[in-house]
């Protein structure tokens, strides 16, 4: 992968006030999180509906898998800073995770239920599965982190349009899942499932060559900090930068072996956060001067405080989706809606009332909550939504529940996630010192990853026994169980929230001024309409 740092007249160019490298990383972004969502969409249903997994070994697959999706931008965000640079290792993560979507599309046998209850499965497909999987977790290992710091290298420090620029980068992530729920979940269960998960890999085909089209538009950001370092030979008279490469390849072998091992995932999550934690304690005491020691801890604290939000909103691909398909009425008129199609809600929300936040945020001005109030109130929203669902199920009496809950719920966790989500990112590269920003930013997604594993063991709190195909699924014993889990996460959801609400201002205070830096503005909406027009 050779270096690009010569600049063109073009590359200077802004569009709608931001520089042109940043509709270039929008749009290579979408692509990414159409491929990433459109497979995810089908997962739960690909495994409980065609190899015929229980309830508990399908949501622990999801949640090892998005655990490992997540933890591994801490790895590839420390090789970016360290050696590589962020636009390398974008390019080497999209090309694998290019091999992982279409391994994806090849399904094998399905498993059929014997008379005598034993299930048997294609083995071959399986691993073939496996293994497509551990391309995708590594191949997001190296993109997701480094391309959202990119972003963040494009404005210089003070810059107020960093904000905005965020929210429109995370504009790109919501229309691309908000297509790909509604193509992938289509073709998934109504024409085949290689079919979805096909459509998902030309995505990220796009994807990449989107971002190696316009990477002439970055401005020499995201460079290697040292290319003569990467040309250094090191091992068999090989590069460095090669036997980067050569290592993380080798080592799909022990991700592939890993998405099979549930516990395995445990452990190295909570090694790894620890680890994680050490570092940061370490950079805080020993490499950081007062102020950026008290902000890396509020960082620590907000990054904290994610973990529960991300729990509970990471039910609508485990528990929520199943609740979808067997305990909700789904028909308008004749027709009944596929029960992926719910998820494309939440993307249709952010692209709705993005530019209603960004004007919030904006008519507030110098009274602009700071982001331990909007963490806070995303908590309390997450909650809420949960709550409404608890209690359309109670409402429902007998028969399945009206739809109209789940999308009030969706919108719920959509204002949470906008309350969080893009500024949680913006604070990553405004708290974080400069030196290891790209790690925080895998920190910052290492905490997802705990969520996510933490999510798929709640959501087995209402599994159903294994249900083969053609088999009727009991419903009120369905809304019981959902209704059970839906209730706890409500009280979660509310507590935690007043609790982080209630010591905002300590975080404030730790931050030391720095909305005033970079003024804590979203986006405004002006540039959020011009942006999804």
């Amino acid at each position: 992968m050779s270096d690009n740092t010569s600049l063109t007249s073009d590359s200077q160019k802004e569009l709608l006030g931001h520089p042109i490298g940043l509709f270039v990383l929008f749009f290579t972004e979408m692509w990414e999180r159409f491929s990433f969502y459109g497979m995810k969409a089908l997962l739960i249903f690909y495994l409980v509906k065609y190899h015929l997994f229980s309830d508990d070994a399908g949501s622990l697959l999801v949640g090892s898998y998005a655990a490992l999706v997540y933890a591994l931008p801490v790895i590839g965000g420390f090789l970016a800073d360290k050696y590589l640079g962020f636009r390398k290792a974008v390019i080497f993560g999209a090309v694998l995770l290019v091999l992982g979507h279409a391994g994806m599309a090849y399904e094998g046998d399905a498993a059929v239920k014997m008379a005598d209850g034993i299930i048997v499965r294609d083995a071959g497909a399986l691993q073939v599965f496996y293994f497509s999987l551990s391309l995708i977790i590594l191949g997001v290992g190296f993109l997701k982190a480094n391309i959202s710091s990119i972003v963040g290298e494009l404005y210089k420090k003070g810059d107020a349009r960093r904000d905005s620029g965020f929210t429109i980068f995370y504009m790109g992530i919501n229309i691309g899942s908000w297509i790909a729920t509604i193509l992938c979940g289509y073709l998934g269960e109504n024409v085949g499932w290689g079919w979805g998960f096909g459509a998902a890999g030309i995505g990220m085909l796009l994807g990449l060559i989107t971002f190696i089209w316009g990477q002439k538009y970055f401005m020499g950001k995201g460079e290697p900090k040292d290319p003569e370092l990467l040309r250094q030979k090191v091992f068999l008279g090989l590069s460095r930068e090669t036997v980067i490469y050569v290592i993380s390849i080798l080592s799909l072998v022990v991700i592939w072996q890993m998405v099979q091992r549930h516990s395995v995932v445990e452990v190295l999550l909570m090694t790894t956060g620890a680890a994680a934690l050490i570092f940061i304690v370490w950079y805080a005491a020993v490499k950081s001067t007062k102020v950026e020691r008290n902000r890396l801890i509020a960082l620590t604290i907000l990054i904290v405080f994610s973990v529960f939000f991300w729990a509970l909103f990471e039910q609508a691909y485990t528990s929520m989706n199943l609740f979808a398909d067997r305990a909700m009425d789904r028909t308008i008129g004749d027709s009944t809606v596929p029960a992926a199609w719910y998820l494309s809600l939440n993307a249709m929300f952010i692209v709705m009332f993005a530019p209603v936040f960004a004007w919030v945020w904006v008519k507030l001005g110098k009274k602009n909550p700071n982001a331990a109030v909007k963490f806070g109130f995303a908590l309390l929203f997450v909650g809420i939504g949960f709550g409404l669902l608890a209690y359309g199920i109670e409402a429902s009496a007998l028969g399945k529940v009206s739809m109209a809950w789940l999308v009030l719920a969706y919108l719920f966790h959509t204002w949470g996630e906008l309350c969080l989500s893009p500024v949680g990112l913006s604070y990553v590269t405004k708290l974080s010192p400069m030196k290891i920003v790209g790690f925080m930013m895998g920190v910052w997604f290492l905490a997802t990853a705990g969520a996510e594993y933490i999510a798929s063991l709640l959501a087995n709190f209402a599994s159903l026994p294994e249900v083969a195909k053609g088999e009727t699924i009991d419903i009120e014993a369905a809304k019981a169980a959902y209704a059970g889990l839906f209730e706890t996460l409500f009280y979660i959801g509310i507590t935690v929230g007043i609790i982080l609400l209630l010591v905002s201002p300590l975080i404030k205070k730790l931050m030391h001024g720095v909305d005033e830096e970079t003024p804590d503005v979203e986006a405004s909406t002006h540039e959020i309409e011009n942006a999804i027009n």
